[in-house]
């Protein structure tokens, strides 16, 4: 079973960006996403982290925001007080 788990987490569909924002406005709806769904967003925020360096420069003004250690309403208040990407940084 761990086999499959494994090769079924590696081979799920890619996604566009529309698929993505759609997915975003589900979850800001507090809407919940089927395992192949987060499967798919797992695959593509790894292909991207795996591209990206761990320094990002963005452009002022800034919004900081500590860690919120997987709390996923905190997350969407954060984003209801400070704006969404990519109105905001």
């Amino acid at each position: 079973l761990k086999l499959f788990l494994i090769w079924q987490y590696e081979t799920a569909p890619t996604m566009s960006k529309g698929d993505v924002d759609a997915l975003i406005a589900r979850c800001m709806r507090c809407e919940l996403l089927d395992e192949l769904l987060i499967q798919m967003v797992c695959n593509e925020l790894k292909a991207v982290l795996m591209e990206e360096s761990n320094v990002k420069s963005v452009a002022a003004p800034v919004t900081i925001v500590g860690d919120v250690h997987g709390q996923f309403y905190d997350v969407v208040e954060l984003f209801l007080i400070g704006g969404k990407v990519p109105d905001t940084n």
